[in-house]
């Protein structure tokens, strides 16, 4: 069994308004799904994908309305980090980034930026030769598009024990010092550990929640069977509709999900109506109109489009 990269990262936001913005209208991405965080039904999960919501290109947040703004620190994903076609793709990130006060800067062979609550995001020329994973824009030209992760960076609190569950448990493969990749069948991503700051993390807004790996409906249960044969304690198999989940925190602190492939957004929406409307898993549907009061409303940022969708 191996695990095809990053399946989605799931990030923390008190503003959903001001967070759709930046990740449709900066980043390019299509918003593919307004649902409620499953543990909490009063809070929007929302998730900015590729054109078909996709696993590998899919950033995720829970709004907690007026949340403080948190700090990354031991044990915590610092930087989420995204792939281009070629350095003319860089410059124009490093230029979109900047007009939009997102600090973008160039740093060495990346591009950086952060978003309005301060998470910080890296682009690079992507040396994989895995598919894009592309999302339409009036102002960004798919060839400058983002194309999909290409990994988070962490900060470690305790590396040694992280590497051995990395390599020994999840089949991930060392590429440089402190940095692994976990490549499948159909994809690869990678996790670098890091030496984490003095100061310590603070959750809230602008932080990363969890990191989900990808695997297909075939090999789930048996990543199940695998993680409990090697005592990692772990949530089971977690029924998410859209796919199933299985939760368990690696000894450096951040939280792993492994999320299967299927059935995807469609099971609710057919690819054109992704984003449109709020979604739910069918045992809260008897609830939709108490949940829907509680949140705020959400147009579809694709309804001003001066082009047909």
């Amino acid at each position: 069994m191996r695990l095809d990269g990053i399946h989605h990262v799931t990030c923390i936001t008190g503003d959903a308004p001001g967070n759709v913005r930046f990740y449709t209208d900066v980043l390019g991405l299509r918003l593919v799904a307004k649902s409620v965080n499953q543990d909490d039904p009063t809070v929007y999960h929302l998730f900015f994908s590729d054109e078909t919501g996709d696993p590998g290109a899919d950033i995720t947040f829970f709004e907690y309305p007026g949340t403080r703004r948190g700090r990354a620190g031991a044990g915590m994903v610092h930087t989420i980090v995204w792939r281009v076609r070629s350095e003319a793709a860089l410059e124009f990130w490093r230029k979109r980034l900047a007009s939009h006060d997102a600090n973008g800067r160039r740093e060495g062979a990346e591009v950086r930026g952060e978003d309005p609550e301060g998470l910080a995001h890296a682009i690079v020329v992507d040396a994989s030769g895995d598919p894009p994973l592309v999302a339409e824009h009036p102002e960004i030209p798919p060839e400058m598009a983002l194309v999909g992760f290409d990994g988070v960076r962490v900060y470690g609190a305790d590396p040694e024990r992280s590497r051995h569950l990395l390599e020994s448990v999840m089949g991930a493969k060392p590429v440089a010092d402190h940095l692994w990749e976990l490549r499948g069948e159909h994809r690869g991503g990678t996790i670098a550990i890091e030496p984490a700051p003095a100061n310590r993390g603070v959750p809230g807004a602008g932080t990363v929640h969890h990191v989900a790996w990808s695997t297909t409906v075939a090999d789930h249960p048996r990543w199940l069977a695998r993680l409990d044969e090697l005592g990692v304690r772990n949530s089971g198999v977690i029924d998410r509709h859209y796919f199933h989940s299985i939760y368990f925190r690696e000894p450096g602190g951040v939280l792993f999900e492994l999320a299967d492939d299927a059935p995807g957004f469609t099971v609710d929406s057919p690819v054109a109506e992704l984003g449109t409307r709020i979604i739910l898993p069918p045992r809260f549907e008897p609830y939709r109109a108490e949940i829907e009061r509680r949140l705020t409303p959400l147009p579809d940022p694709r309804a001003s489009w001066p082009r047909a969708r």
